[in-house]
Order: C-alpha cells, then structure tokens, then sequence
C-alpha cells in the first residue's frame, strides 16, 4: 500500500464524484483521486505496474464489470494482490447479499452512502486515517 498514491474512487455519478473532490480537498488529503465509471477502465489501471493506490472505494453497480466482479479480478490477481491496497465499498444499496458476496472476497470494508454530507465526511475522514495508520507485508 501506498500511503502517499492515488485514491481510486470507482462512481458513475457525477454528483457524488464532486462531493468526494469536495471532501477530499477540506479534509487536506494531497492524494490524488482518480476516478473511474466502470471496473474494466479501473482494472486496466490498476494493472500498471508503477500504479500503487492507496485505496479503492468502490461502488457496488457499475456498467460492465460491477465493483463486486472487479473486486474478485483483483484478489484473483498476484500482481494486484501483494499491492496491498485496501479495497471499499461504498455504495446507496446494502443487500444482505452484496454484503455478504463482499466479504467472502476479503472485502476491508462495506460502507452506505450517507445522506448527509458531514456525515460523508466524517465516513471518509475515519477510513483514511485509519489506512494511514495501518501497516501492511510490504511495510514490515
């Protein structure tokens, strides 16, 4: 994991992609975010091998490969997996299933969209500094 890379945000809605530059930028957080509508652009990225992201918040509905498809290419993958990067779900919906398929890909964490943006904020504060505190293999 790399604490200083980019935070890539998988959301098809433009709205909600303002509201975590918004966030992002109050909070003081330097990473930089990039942003991705479906799972096939982010996974390409991903595979790069210079590219170390820091997080991946991850909708659960996007067109083509969904986040819960994408999730299970990543840990599938050995290049992607011994990056590290903790991978989030973030999304308006939480089915018991969703859930539930989430974690049995080792999923760090399955979040609801807040209504309200101080509590957006508040959400987004806890997990990053959570991740910047937490040590993984390639740190040790």
């Amino acid at each position: 994991m790399n604490k200083n890379g980019p935070v890539v945000i998988l959301e098809d809605d433009e709205d909600d992609q303002q509201l975590f530059i918004e966030i992002f930028n109050n909070l003081k957080y330097e990473n930089e975010i990039i942003f991705f509508k479906d799972g096939n652009e982010a996974l390409e990225y991903l595979n790069r091998i210079e590219i170390t992201p820091f997080l991946i918040l991850s909708d659960i509905n996007l067109h083509k490969v969904d986040g819960l498809a994408l999730r299970d290419k990543i840990q599938t993958s050995h290049l992607l997996h011994l990056k590290c990067t903790p991978y989030l779900f973030f999304t308006t919906t939480i089915p018991k299933t969703y859930v539930i398929e989430a974690y049995s890909t080792s999923v760090q964490g399955f979040f609801q969209k807040p209504n309200s943006y101080a509590h957006l904020e508040s959400t987004i504060k806890k997990i990053v500094e959570y991740w910047k505190e937490c040590f993984v293999p390639d740190e040790c």
